[in-house]
């Protein structure tokens, strides 16, 4: 909400100038050019300097038009800023400024862009000032072609001859063509040389220029090179290129004719581009030089004539002729050509044939051709037999597939023709694979795929062992057709691949095994030994028999092996339980012992106590044998019926 308190300081401003006669001092100062390349971003720096500071400062860009009228492109005002619409520039253009320097941002320019532009600097007093700067925008020209005289020249004749053009295109500023001789430049010296040299103005406003060089051939200039140089301007530089070398013809009066096939070498196949070749031992000027075969008359160009994609109808034999106008004698030579050609390979019966699984097939292979031929049968990229006759005693489902029937000419390289045939044999499905598999997964979802040969191509069904289908995508092959499946599972079940066709059906099981995805968990118990006693305690007054529970613990190391984690670690729970009741019954045991507990106050009357070094025993107990030994205190053996 600056704007509208800012805008009433400003006019005050103003009249306080005007009121005091104080006016402003602006200075701009601008580069007199500034070079560029076509389609880059030109720059165009606007310094400028006044003592009000930049906050009341009006930046204006402005271009010349070709009457010498300014057209504003750019308005930076205090509190708005805006490139002029509908100009030339009203979407190329930016403004930066930074501090007292304004940077007009031209994109993408272009030589119609070669103009000149103002800076114009504003205050709030009438004061202002401007600068300006010429952008020259330069375009590099194609890279120059020649074409040289097609015909051969004379050196008899009294005018100059046409020795070749050169041109260039798209260029600016305007190139420069100099033509050269041998690394000499030639200068424009009627009527030894003569350069002529036209410019057109492209659309686009680019120039495109055309040379052409005439002179008088002499005999030693039938082995000189010419070629033109082309010279364009780059900011700030002077570069230029040459064009390619050509050579020029000069004829005089010819003893001998020859003409030869110049390629292909060896031997001549239908679709080659054949290039007959014509030369002769003099160059007559007057003479005009032709290729005949079978009545048609065929032009030379640079000695050579060149037919492409040959047929047979274009072998037979080639005369070149060498005639010299002005006495109208002629002198030629001549060569044979042959072209060979093998056609299209023909298989009987075409493109299918279907046969009875057990039944004989036969297939012929033929193609015409000028040479010997080979032939040979493919069955996937597999040789299966040789030979322009395919033979199959007794077909079966392997049998099935797509045959190529390959027909080459082993004299000629490339020569070589093809055609395929669809075996089909009719038969009951065969299903890949063992009729029972099984499969073992860690996975709750299965996929299965199941392939079947047989012609016609069978139907895949899937069910399961409690009757349920399952839905399955099927595709056909090149032999039958292939079914997967996929389905999600949670205990072990049996799937059911049926493929049939009108022959018969063929079905293959799947035993599905879940594995449950464990870890091992071993808990070894401590070894215990634990002692039998026996003892009787006799009280005075009440006889109070106290006896103990008999408690049998034989050293053992136990080994659980579980499952789960779970039920190892449930297992083991009970194990550490057992053993910390098996401490604190030990504890119990002593304390009543010692008469710490059960009321026992040591009234006891140990004189009536009848005591037996045989009332206390150890037994030990083996696996391997039923008789227990037991061992008094004392050491001594004694059978268990002396307990």
């Amino acid at each position: 909400m600056a704007l509208p308190d800012t805008a009433p300081l400003l006019v005050g401003l103003l009249l306080l100038f005007h009121a005091f006669g104080a006016w402003a001092i602006v200075e701009v100062t601008m580069e007199d050019k500034v070079e560029v390349m076509a389609g880059e971003t030109a720059q165009i720096t606007c310094m400028f300097t006044t003592d009000e500071g930049l906050g009341g400062t009006t930046i204006q860009w402005f271009y010349v038009l070709p009457n010498k009228e300014r057209q504003r492109i750019y308005n930076k005002e205090p509190m708005h800023e805006a490139a002029e619409q509908n100009t030339l520039f009203t979407h190329r253009i930016s403004l930066n400024v930074n501090g007292t320097a304004a940077v007009l941002a031209i994109r993408d320019v272009g030589v119609r862009d070669n103009l000149e532009f103002i800076c114009v600097i504003k205050t709030l007093t009438p004061e202002e000032a401007e600068g300006r700067t010429q952008l020259q925008v330069f375009k590099s020209p194609t890279f120059p072609t020649i074409e040289a005289v097609e015909t051969g020249i004379s050196v008899n004749e009294e005018a100059p001859s046409k020795i070749g053009s050169c041109r260039v295109k798209n260029g600016y500023p305007k190139p420069n063509i100099t033509w050269y001789r041998n690394n000499m430049p030639l200068r424009n010296t009627p009527p030894e040389v003569v350069v002529t040299s036209s410019t057109t103005i492209e659309s686009s406003g680019l120039f495109s220029v055309q040379s052409e060089l005439t002179m008088k051939v002499k005999k030693e200039h039938k082995d000189a090179v010419f070629y033109c140089e082309v010279i364009y301007f780059v900011p700030g530089a002077t570069k230029m290129t040459e064009s390619q070398h050509i050579n020029i013809t000069v004829y005089y009066l010819p003893t001998e004719v020859n003409i030869w096939v110049e390629s292909p070498k060896g031997k001549i196949k239908e679709g080659d581009t054949l290039e007959l070749r014509c030369d002769n031992n003099g160059n007559y000027p007057s003479s005009i030089t032709t290729i005949k075969h079978q009545n048609s008359e065929y032009s030379v160009e640079n000695k050579t004539m060149v037919r492409t994609n040959v047929k047979r109808l274009d072998g037979g034999v080639y005369e070149c002729t060498f005639e010299e106008t002005d006495n109208f004698d002629e002198i030629s030579g001549s060569t044979k050509v042959s072209v060979n050609y093998l056609e299209s390979a023909v298989i009987t019966p075409k493109d299918s044939i279907a046969v009875m699984e057990g039944e004989e097939l036969k297939a012929s292979c033929n193609a015409l051709s000028s040479l010997q031929t080979s032939t040979t049968w493919f069955k996937n990229e597999k040789l299966v037999s040789k030979g322009n006759t395919l033979s199959v005693k007794s077909a079966t489902l392997e049998t099935a597939g797509m045959y190529k029937c390959v027909v080459t000419v082993p004299e000629m390289e490339g020569m070589k023709t093809s055609s395929t045939l669809q075996v089909n044999v009719k038969g009951s499905p065969q299903i890949l694979g063992p009729d029972v598999q099984e499969v073992e997964t860690y996975e709750t979802t299965v996929n299965l795929t199941c392939s079947a040969t047989g012609f016609p191509a069978p139907t895949i069904m899937w069910t399961t062992s409690d009757g349920k289908n399952l839905n399955a995508l099927q595709t056909e092959t090149e032999d039958g057709a292939q079914s997967v499946v996929t389905f999600k599972i949670t205990s072990n079940v049996k799937v059911f691949c049926n493929a049939s066709n009108d022959f018969g059906s063929k079905v293959v099981e799947f035993n599905i095994k879940t594995i449950l995805n464990t870890t091992l968990t071993t808990i070894t118990s401590m070894p215990t030994i634990s002692t039998t006693t026996r003892s009787t305690t006799t009280i005075s007054s009440d006889t109070v028999v106290h006896t103990t529970p008999t408690a049998t613990t034989t050293t053992s190391t136990n080994t659980i092996t579980d499952d789960t984690e779970s039920k190892g670690f449930v297992i083991a729970i009970i194990i550490i339980a057992i053993f910390l009741l098996a401490i604190l019954g030990s504890v119990l045991y002593f304390l009543y012992k010692k008469g710490r507990i059960c009321g026992r106050s040591g009234k006891q009357d140990f004189s009536k106590r009848k005591s037996s070094k045989d009332n206390i025993v150890v037994e030990m107990k083996s696996d391997n044998t039923e008789e227990a030994i037991l061992l008094g205190v004392n050491g001594e053996k004694q059978q268990p019926n002396d307990q």
